[in-house]
């Protein structure tokens, strides 16, 4: 770590290697500030995605196939705070790459990969709360957990094979083609062609489908609520069945938020991308990318806001009563 000296000295990434990048200078509270606040929000992401973790694997009530996916989204999102948010904010602070030229291509493939399987899950979140607020005799039959645990799998496989082949057909890991200037820069380049393709069959096509599935959901989910309140209004008996597609509807407006913010996060970024680092500015770029990352950060705050089940087990395990035999049996629900 180097602030900027009293003589105002350039500094160089790599001072020992002729062809080093020359390191931007800051101040020595610059340089505290900055880590201190990537610090706890790298630590925040992971402590918050592994409440969600821990919750899940832990009691049995919440061992449904909604709750395996979200299991599967707050794995990826602790994997951005764990591994990518640290990363990123070294290489943003330092303004130096100093994890190698291997690394570099295997990072941007990393941030695909977390990326990708992110989405990727949240489609399955649409399409499963559209089965069951949609078609709720059929989702017994059609969605269980062997089905959905296979179908996360997929999502984990797939998406690495597509961000590898990305990575590969763009040369990461060819050290002879890489664009630097200087040595101790990790610059990666996407065609234009290849960034056309990322944003139709990464972002355009499951966004298509999670719109379409939630437009859906919300008509009945309208519809549902006028025909139970008016029951109640009446007088009439409300049959279990109702007050349970009630529920299904309150969950699937949950999930429909976590959607709609994770859309407004990545939409901008997925226009501007478009366009090329040339017309965007780095600093803007940076900023783009950054909100990305927070995104992973705000899924387990909307549980927080909306699912009670969070909150009781989160007590639970602060308190450290998970560790009480049994404890796992607890009906979450009920406190």
């Amino acid at each position: 770590m180097a602030y900027e000296t009293e003589d105002h000295e350039t500094q160089y990434c790599f001072p020992a290697i002729n062809s080093s990048c020359i390191k931007e200078k800051r101040s020595r509270h610059e340089y505290y500030i900055m880590y201190v606040f990537f610090s706890l929000l790298s630590a925040w992401t992971v402590f918050l995605n592994l409440l969600v973790i821990i919750s899940i694997s832990h009691f049995k009530k919440l061992h449904t196939p909604t709750n395996l996916i979200i299991l599967s989204l707050a794995v990826a999102d602790m994997l951005i705070g764990l591994i990518v948010m640290p990363v990123e904010a070294t290489r943003l602070i330092e303004t130096c790459w100093y994890f190698g030229d291997a690394f570099c291509g295997l990072f941007v493939i990393i941030m695909g990969l977390l990326g990708s399987t992110s989405l990727s899950n949240l489609v399955l979140i649409a399409v499963d709360r559209y089965m069951a607020v949609c078609h709720p005799l059929l989702y017994p039959q059609k969605i269980t957990m062997a089905k959905t645990l296979l179908s996360i799998c997929l999502c984990w496989f797939f998406s690495s094979v597509y961000n590898t082949a990305i990575g590969i057909s763009n040369k990461y890991f060819d050290i002879s083609n890489r664009t630097d200037e200087c040595y101790g820069q990790c610059n990666f380049t996407i065609s234009f062609t290849c960034r056309v393709i990322d944003v139709i069959y990464s972002f355009l096509l499951p966004c298509s489908v999670m719109i379409t599935a939630y437009l859906r959901i919300f008509y009945v989910v309208n519809h549902q609520v006028k025909v139970i309140n008016s029951l109640m209004k009446s007088g009439k008996c409300v049959t279990e069945g109702s007050m349970k597609r009630k529920s299904e509807s309150k969950a699937a407006l949950t999930l429909g938020i976590i959607v709609t913010v994770y859309l407004l996060c990545y939409i901008p970024f997925y226009i501007l991308s478009l366009t090329g680092t040339a017309v965007i500015s780095s600093a803007a770029m940076t900023f783009l990318i950054w909100t990305l990352y927070i995104n992973s950060g705000l899924n387990p705050l909307i549980y927080a806001l909306f699912y009670s089940w969070f909150k009781i087990s989160v007590k639970h395990i602060l308190s450290l009563k998970i560790l009480e035999p049994a404890s796992s049996l607890m009906d979450i629900f009920r406190g």
